[in-house]
């Protein structure tokens, strides 16, 4: 078997099982197995708590997370190469220590190993819960395939077994002697679900999310514990459920019958990108969206009239008109907890800082050095803001510290982050952003906005806004997708 990728075919080769594989909705499940199998080792673990979005802002996570996969297992070599080099950059940013002092480091070579062993173990799981387990020769090119993907990050593939049959040992090994029960894993079993906010296409009908979060959450905790390997859920105390194995293998042969529906009709990515469009959108598919969510709105007003007095406390109600628009600003709170606090822990530092940057950095596609003066821009901010904002000397800005102080964050430093994003998001260096410079930062056809002349959106114009989102509060801004939505 290959240790490495070659410079003319793509990971996956040119399998059609393989290439499938992106667009199965048994994905969904076998995806979130393999990250809690991810969080689960200590090392990952750590980093996920410190400094992951995934908590705060599941759907963009999801999103990335998609395009990243997909980039890497595409046919050109060249996007291939880029984007490893990409995720390289971004793990060289990432280390630091956990709660019991243990150092972290997202450029450890068997750390990253387990990352891919985690994937390819639930593939092969998937297929063999659905119904549909993979014969011995496909399983075999498929494992040449994930470590031709860890050889892409590292160079080599040295850090998992040659063999297949070594694999499953590593796999063991691993499991049984590292694994731990981490608090990134018990976010992600007993939290995530339960507080999962709603995408963008049902964000106006927060009773009737509630409602199905409440049913679909738990049953997909049991269907994902029910998965994961037995020495784990005994290692971390996890229950046994009755009839959690046969929901959770009614749930994978019921996705895996979707390889029926007609070629097409089932593609993550558009899924995605349409469960994430908001409502002023510009996207063509904005009107089907729109005709969504209003049907989805009355559902939602049908279902507190036909559950008044269920003693469930259901979420608040959406504004009026007239008292969102009170100088269209969020509250201090909501502004901290939506913007401010991208990995959800309660407080403002680095890592949330950080977040805004890769975020940025990675709708963009940039390069370095673009990609470095811009983390160099946001952290200047946060030396910026904790100078202003950290009034107990603890290095981090807690929700009652920022409501207290009420700045205006429209400091020289936030100006200067404004200004490379400019600078970043104009790639033909015109000193103007067209409307699809726009639309490759925010995805969402911000070319409603381009009110300029000619189309076009000049260096002040687009400082100006950028500043009054980030310092102003400003509620329904085309910098929601960006940085708020989750």
């Amino acid at each position: 078997m290959t240790t490495g990728t070659t410079k003319s075919a793509p990971l996956f080769g040119a399998e059609p099982q393989f290439s499938a594989f992106f667009d199965d909705p048994r994905w969904a499940l076998a995806v979130i197995r393999a990250t809690v199998l991810e969080a689960a080792h200590p090392q990952i673990g750590a980093a996920l708590a410190d400094n992951s979005t995934f908590v705060a802002h599941p759907w963009r996570r999801l999103r990335n997370t998609f395009l990243s996969m997909r980039r890497m297992f595409d046919a050109d070599p060249a996007v291939r190469e880029r984007e490893a080099a990409r995720l390289n950059r971004l793990h060289a940013r990432l280390s630091g220590s956990d709660s019991r002092g243990r150092a972290y480091d997202a450029r450890d070579r068997a750390t990253r190993a387990w990352v891919i062993a985690t994937l390819y173990d639930s593939a092969v799981t998937m297929c063999r819960l659905s119904g549909q387990p993979l014969d011995q020769n496909t399983m075999e090119g498929m494992y040449a395939k994930y470590r031709g993907f860890l050889a892409a990050l590292d160079g080599d593939a040295g850090e998992l077994p040659e063999d297949l049959n070594d694999f499953w040992r590593y796999f063991d090994r691993v499991v049984e002697d590292e694994l731990e029960n981490t608090e990134a894993a018990r976010i992600i079993l007993y939290r995530l679900f339960d507080h999962l906010p709603a995408p963008a296409l049902l964000d106006g009908a927060p009773t009737l999310w509630a409602a199905g979060r409440a049913v679909v959450g738990p049953l997909l905790g049991a269907i994902t514990v029910a998965s994961l390997p037995e020495p784990y859920r005994r290692k971390a105390g996890l229950p046994k459920m009755p009839g959690a194995p046969t929901l959770m293998q009614g749930a994978y042969l019921a996705a895996g019958l979707t390889r029926f529906l007609p070629e097409g009709w089932i593609n993550v990515e558009t899924i995605i990108e349409t469960l994430s469009l908001p409502p002023d959108s510009g996207d063509p598919r904005a009107r089907t969206v729109t005709a969504l969510r209003a049907r989805m709105k009355q559902a939602s007003a049908l279902l507190r009239l036909l559950t008044p007095l269920s003693g469930v406390a259901m979420p608040d109600p959406v504004p009026t008109v007239s008292a969102a628009s009170e100088e269209g600003r969020r509250s201090a709170d909501e502004f901290f907890r939506q913007v401010l606090d991208q990995t959800g822990d309660g407080h403002l530092d680095w890592p949330d800082l950080a977040a805004m940057a890769r975020e940025l950095a990675t709708r963009l596609d940039l390069d370095e050095p673009e990609e470095s003066r811009l983390y160099d821009a946001f952290a200047a901010w946060w030396r910026e803001l904790q100078a202003a904002l950290d009034t107990d000397g603890d290095g981090r800005v807690s929700a009652d510290e920022y409501a207290a102080a009420v700045p205006s964050l429209a400091g020289p430093a936030l100006i200067r982050v404004a200004e490379v994003l400019f600078d970043a998001t104009d790639k033909d260096n015109s000193g103007t952003i067209d409307a699809d410079e726009h639309r490759a930062l925010f995805r969402t056809a911000f070319h409603r906005d381009l009110t300029t002349a000619g189309g076009a959106y000049d260096r002040s114009a687009f400082v100006g806004d950028f500043l009054s989102f980030m310092s102003g509060r400003r509620s329904n801004s085309p910098y929601d997708p960006l940085l708020a939505d989750a």
